[in-house]
């Protein structure tokens, strides 16, 4: 997963590096492997499957991991059976932690404690980072207007949440306060949902795996959590459709119309299969793996 060395993928505009809002800018809550410690290669755990070759636990370097916190294989993860990590973002933790949390402390020459903490604290700026990315598109939304105000305070209160101690954010409910924010995101949704025409369908968390949605009408639907895993979305209009939390692995993309989409992550684009006729919104970019067809 690490490797400061990777070339980003294309975006459709410029990222900034402040938000209008208070908020640190999109382009702070992209990983820069090049400021962090190759974190997520040691943090988190991972089981053999189709996503990992292999079984690591938590806290425990990944052998493929180099001394210098990049990835040895980086170019070849998927020919070796890691595709899991092609499709992993940290939205900016990685570096938060790393120089910020930490003040530059590298776990490899740190005190033991140090290290452990580290590894402890990343996941949860990872989760307030991530909220800081919905939150930022939240306030992108001009017609969730008349919650725009409580969003800028969600906004600064997990921004002030990311800034705090090991200890603080070691103790931090970082569940709890998801749960406060997702309120705000999901009147947000549906601000935004009730401008589009026609009739919205809701499909909060259903199971789609597999499902035949060639060409279907998904305009203004509410896709939050639903499985999509291998999901045939080909040319199926999205446009201004809500897809937090929704799983795109393997979904076929190809020629589906996402502009407009919102709460849609980095990670669940690469996770997924499209074409140059997949038409993105401009938050995201379009992976290089897609194969172009014509």
């Amino acid at each position: 997963m690490s490797d400061p060395t990777t070339a980003r993928p294309e975006r459709g505009h410029a990222d900034h590096a402040d938000h209008a809002d208070g908020g640190p800018g999109r382009a702070a809550l992209r990983g820069d492997c090049a400021r962090c410690f190759g974190l997520c290669c040691v943090a988190l755990p991972f089981a053999a499957s189709a996503d990992f070759a292999l079984d690591k636990p938590a806290g425990t370097p990944c052998p493929n991991l180099r001394d210098d916190h990049r990835c040895g294989i980086h170019a070849r993860l998927r020919q070796r059976g890691f595709t899991g990590c092609t499709v992993y973002d940290c939205f900016g933790a990685g570096q938060k932690v790393s120089q910020v949390t930490f003040g530059g402390r590298d776990w490899r020459t740190g005190s033991r404690e140090d290290a452990r903490r580290m590894f402890e604290v990343f996941p949860v700026v990872r989760h307030l980072h991530e909220l800081l990315w919905y939150l930022t598109e939240a306030l992108a939304l001009p017609a969730a207007r008349p919650v725009h105000a409580d969003l800028r305070r969600a906004l600064a209160r997990t921004e002030e949440l990311t800034r705090g101690t090991p200890g603080e954010l070691a103790a931090l409910d970082v569940g709890a306060h998801r749960q406060e924010v997702n309120v705000l995101l999901l009147r947000a949704s549906e601000l935004a949902r009730a401008g589009v025409r026609g009739r919205k369908k809701d499909r909060r968390g259903a199971d789609l795996m597999g499902a035949r949605l060639r060409g279907a009408d998904l305009r203004g639907a509410t896709l939050r959590g639903a499985y999509l895993i291998a999901a045939d979305l080909t040319g199926a209009d999205l446009r201004g459709a809500d897809l937090i939390g929704a799983d795109l692995r393997d979904a076929d993309l190809t020629d589906a119309d996402l502009t407009d989409a919102f709460f849609l992550t980095q990670p669940q684009i690469d996770a997924a299969r499209g074409s140059a006729g997949t038409r993105l919104p401009a938050s995201v970019g379009r992976p290089a793996h897609w194969t172009a067809r014509v």
